[in-house]
């Protein structure tokens, strides 16, 4: 399998995620299966296929988490040595060429993803248009609504 690209931030939030699952969510659900099995007769019992679902749903989701911190490949952007260019993990401030708005991205994996905080995977229109590209640069990326135009106003590594 692939190595895949994420910030220590986003494995962090991972194995918190992976930590929660295994500690809390899954010793929890296996209490419910119990107490659905003292019920008596398991072919109409409700709460027993709940929690034998609810089980499934946190069993692949471990095995996900614990897959992809695997095959992840944790970087630091503080310790990136890029000289200006744009790479995964920076954080990018962009100007739009049409309206004049400012914008600030961070370029992260896909897991850890979230425009409303500022972070755009690495695998989006905009991210790939960006990538080794430096501050002053002009930029064309080709979105599903249409082509934008953006100079590249920063380039940190935080």
């Amino acid at each position: 399998m692939n190595k895949f690209p994420l910030t220590i931030v986003g494995a962090e939030k991972l194995r918190a995620e992976l930590q929660r699952l295994k500690g809390v969510e899954r010793p929890a659900v296996i209490q419910a299966i119990a107490e659905a099995r003292a019920q008596g007769d398991l072919s109409e019992n409700a709460e027993y296929d709940a929690a034998k679902e609810k089980q499934g749903f946190i069993e692949g989701r471990i095995a996900e988490l614990e897959g992809k911190l695997s095959n992840a490949q944790i970087i630091d952007p503080t310790t990136l040595d890029a000289d200006g260019r744009i790479v995964f993990g920076a954080t990018v401030e962009l100007e739009d060429a049409e309206s004049g708005d400012t914008v600030t991205y961070q370029i992260v994996g896909d897991d850890e993803a979230d425009i409303k905080q500022g972070k755009i995977s690495v695998s989006s229109p905009i991210a790939r248009a960006l990538i080794g590209k430096y501050a002053g640069d002009s930029v064309e990326v080709k979105a599903p609504g249409g082509a934008r135009h953006y100079e590249v106003l920063d380039v940190e590594y935080i």
